[in-house]
Order: C-alpha cells, then sequence, then structure tokens
C-alpha cells in the first residue's frame, strides 16, 4: 500500500494498517515492531512465514515483546493448563536464565508439575490418540496409577508420592516453631536442602521452577488448594466428622494465603516499576492470569494510588478460549481498558491458538535463537 494511499485513510483506521515494508502503526498506536531485521535463523524464519491470521499475531507480539526487553522493560508470565506436564519448561527456564521473566504466576498444578517432571521425567508416558479411549481403557490407566492429562500420562507415584513426605516434614516442622510460608516457599526448600534429584531422563535445566530457584525470581501461586498437593495439605487439616483416626491434625495456618500473595505483588509492582515498565504474557487463561493482572487496577482504586501506578506496558494473551459470555479466559485488551487493568496506551495481542504451539515461536525470538 502507497503512502499516498494510507494519507486518504482516517487517524482511526490507519493505526491498524501495517504495510509490506512494515510501515505504520499498531492498535496501541505505537510505531509498529513488525519490521523484519533478524539475522538469526529461527527468528528469520518466523519473520519470513509468520505473516499472517494466528501466525501474524505471534509474530508481531514476540518482536514488541523483544523491543520492550531490549529497552529494560520486565516481564510477567503466567501458567495456566497443564503446561509444566507439556514441558513448558523448556523454554520458561531458559528465559528466565536470560533474565526475561521476572515474576512467573503459575497455577498451584503448573508449580507442582514441574517439580514432578523434575523427579519423574522418564517415568511420563504419552498417548497421542488418546480421544479413542474407552471408559474401560481410562479406567485401566487409573487403576496403574497414571493420571492423564490430555495426551500426557503423570506417574503419580514417582512424583506425587516421592515429594509428599519431605513436604509434610516442612509443614510440621513449620507448625512446631509457629511459622508460615508461602506454597512455593515449602517447595523450595526440597531444591536448597538437596531433597529432590533430577530423574535420569530429566534435564534440570527444563525445570523453570528450579531456574526460578537458582535467579530467585518470584512466584505466585493463587489457589494453591486447587491442586493434588493442596488437596493433600487439606487432607493433613481437615479434623471433621469424616476424618479417619490419625496421630495429628496439622494446623492450616502454617500455609500462607492467596490473600498475603496478592499484597505482596502490591509491594513487588511498586518496586519493580519504578523505573522499568511491566509486560505481561499470560500462557492460557485462568485465575493464574486473572489474578496477578489485577495489581495494577487494585492499586488505584482500592489503595487509591490514583497517578501514582505506572499501567502494565503490554499484555499478550495466548489461548483458546472464546471472548464470549463473560469468560475472563479470552477477554480482550480493550475490555481490560474498562476495568482499569491497561490503559489505552499499552500494546495488547490475543492470540487464538494452543500455547505448545506459538510459545516456543515467542520464546525462540526472544531468545535470539
Amino acid at each position: 500500500m502507497s503512502k499516498a494511499k494510507l494519507q486518504k485513510l482516517s487517524p482511526g483506521l490507519r493505526k491498524f494498517i501495517v504495510t509490506e515494508s512494515g510501515a505504520g502503526v499498531n492498535a496501541a498506536g505505537t510505531v509498529s515492531q513488525y519490521v523484519k531485521k533478524s539475522s538469526t535463523p529461527v527468528s528469520a524464519y518466523a519473520e519470513r512465514t509468520l505473516n499472517h491470521c494466528n501466525g501474524g499475531a505471534t509474530l508481531q507480539a514476540a518482536l514488541w515483546l523483544r523491543d520492550h526487553l531490549k529497552k529494560g522493560g520486565k516481564l510477567v508470565v503466567t501458567l495456566a493448563g497443564a503446561l509444566s506436564s507439556f514441558q513448558v519448561g523448556v523454554m520458561l527456564a531458559e528465559l528466565i536464565r536470560q533474565n526475561k521473566v521476572h515474576l512467573v504466576s503459575a497455577t498451584a498444578a503448573n508449580h507442582e508439575e514441574s517439580y514432578y517432571r523434575y523427579v519423574a521425567h522418564s517415568h511420563y508416558a504419552y498417548i497421542p490418540r488418546y480421544t479413542e479411549l474407552t471408559l474401560e481403557q481410562e479406567a485401566e490407566l487409573r487403576d496403574a496409577g497414571l493420571r492423564r492429562i490430555t495426551d500426557t500420562f503423570l506417574p503419580e507415584d514417582e512424583s506425587v508420592r516421592i515429594m509428599e513426605p519431605h513436604l509434610l516434614k516442612f509443614w510440621k516442622e513449620a507448625e512446631r516453631k509457629g511459622q508460615r510460608y508461602f506454597p512455593h516457599e515449602y517447595f523450595r526448600r526440597l531444591f536448597k536442602e538437596g531433597l529432590i534429584k533430577p530423574d535420569k531422563g530429566a534435564n534440570h535445566e527444563d525445570c523453570w521452577t528450579y531456574a526460578a530457584y537458582k535467579k530467585n525470581i518470584p512466584i505466585v501461586i493463587p489457589g494453591f488448594e486447587d491442586s493434588t498437593m493442596g488437596n493433600i495439605f487439606a487432607s493433613y487439616t481437615y479434623a471433621g466428622k469424616h476424618r479417619k483416626a490419625k496421630s495429628f491434625v496439622l494446623n492450616q495456618n502454617v500455609m500462607k494465603t492467596g490473600l498475603e500473595y496478592f499484597t505482596s505483588l502490591y509491594d513487588w509492582y511498586m518496586e519493580e516499576s519504578k523505573d522499568a515498565p511491566i509486560a505481561f504474557l499470560q500462557l492460557g487463561g485462568g485465575i493464574s492470569a486473572d489474578f496477578p493482572i489485577c495489581v495494577v487496577p487494585s492499586l488505584k482504586h482500592d489503595l487509591g494510588l490514583h497517578g501514582k501506578i505506572r499501567d502494565w506496558a503490554g499484555f499478550i494473551e495466548i489461548g483458546s478460549s472464546p471472548m464470549s459470555y463473560g469468560s475472563y479466559s479470552g477477554a480482550g485488551g480493550k475490555e481490560k481498558i474498562t476495568w482499569d487493568k491497561l490503559s489505552t496506551q499499552s500494546y495488547f495481542q490475543i492470540i487464538q491458538s494452543d500455547v505448545t504451539v506459538v510459545f516456543p515461536w515467542i520464546a525462540a525470538v526472544l531468545l535470539g535463537l
């Protein structure tokens, strides 16, 4: 499209146009980053092939994030679904090691499953044609202790039950000493004290929780009780009429709560955003993303710090949830403006696709591959 034709369009429409040469501005009104300039093979191939529809949206998001980080910006990554079982750590751990991720918010299941991959990798199995399983075959898998997550089997005995005694020891010790910790802090002691080792088939560098531990970056786990180890913790604290006779009932107050995670985000965001804008990369939907993104409007409206809060610099979501019927998962960037989660100047991009397909491309561009 010629410059003359672009000038015939209204400013409101023109800002959405990006020409083949890369000229133009994006939907947030800033100069487009969709400029083909990579010299490394994977990124150059992405720039040649990811040009339209979800592929184009993927490349635009990756290039914007690359530019954001190069300028000194910071990044929050959120993990939904079962991405850790699907080995998201191969990409995420390297991003953490290269200082390109500054906080991770994960469902409690994703968090613990990163550890399970670490201790039991060689015991995992796959069934690509999982849709063809019968009900009876699913029951066979259950009885064998193989917990199916789409095409992946989580081996409970070699993962959950290996870690449970160590964590129970930590919980009891905290109760005895009158101490309280966040869920991820108990887990991190497993690394710190050398109580777990990588499985013979595992590469510890593919474990994002290990990378986060080594870099000491913050982790937020909203809804800890909504996980296998969270269920186990709840069972130890239950003193109701259906409890079988056991020697002890654990005090649930040894575990810090989601409210405390949220208030810790107040302090983290205020400190980290002093000198740098912070972007938000949401991998899938759900509480892992809805929880931390609310820190900005809460600081503004609930703590009354209007005019003192830096907005999220950008919001990128990869997910398959449609934007309909009030679903948070899939709600577009424009809707988030009405909730004061984003400003009119924030970059935003929704990529309607599978995280396991899209995120490796984005990670490759950010890693300069």
